[in-house]
């Protein structure tokens, strides 16, 4: 399988550096191909323009995307590792969605369409590992927009059966040590999940063929 990591934290020494240097290693682990995205370290600018906005519409109009457009042509499955903060994705990460996410590259809207056709039908699968201070049912009573974002905006453009995987970290600000590194040890057997597996093998299986899914 082929998979795109796609990181967002400024503090190398994070919590949620760790989270993703624990998703690189067992992803490679398990065979995957990997490309990995370091939006901080790259200094990629988040930062959505007016010139940008007024030509939103027209394909091919944003060159500043197209490495972050291959590589999500490319992959089979997209894992964003980030801290949920004010209940969704950090603005440097809404940001890339905001600017890489475009017309003609991951969704099309067909004239006098009012409805969006999306574009990323190689990916089959979304995973998201994240933190969060706040407890799972505050986040139930907020609505999870965060959630809501990866499950249904950014799920709608890709495969019609793609799936996503929430891993997600509760209460972070008042965790142990021990919660933590739990939640790390545990990462590799939750990326390995039977879905997740059943998706690998048809991966391995369409390229024997010579076929994408």
């Amino acid at each position: 399988m082929r998979s795109l990591v796609v990181y967002a934290h400024p503090d190398p020494s994070s919590y949620c550096a760790a989270l993703r240097d624990k998703v690189v290693a067992g992803l490679a682990a398990a065979g995957h191909e990997l490309r990995v995205t370091d939006l901080y370290a790259e200094g990629f600018d988040p930062l959505f323009t007016a010139a940008e906005h007024a030509a939103h519409l027209d394909v091919g109009a944003h060159p500043h995307a197209a490495a972050h457009v291959a590589d999500l042509q490319w992959c089979d499955q997209l894992v964003l590792v980030y801290p949920t903060w004010w209940s969704g994705q950090p603005a440097m990460l809404k940001g890339w969605i905001d600017r890489v996410w475009v017309r003609g590259a991951t969704w099309e809207l067909p004239a006098g369409g009012n409805r969006l056709q999306g574009r990323l039908r190689n990916v089959r699968s979304l995973v998201v590992v994240t933190t969060h201070g706040s407890s799972k049912w505050v986040n139930v009573l907020q609505g999870e927009p965060g959630k809501r974002t990866v499950s249904r905006t950014l799920r709608a453009v890709c495969h019609r059966r793609a799936r996503t995987t929430w891993i997600a970290l509760y209460g972070v600000d008042r965790s142990s040590l021990e919660d933590r590194q739990a939640f790390l040890d545990a990462i590799p057997r939750r990326l390995a999940s039977r879905r997740l597996r059943r998706l690998a093998r048809h991966r391995s299986g369409a390229a024997a063929d010579g076929t994408r899914p």
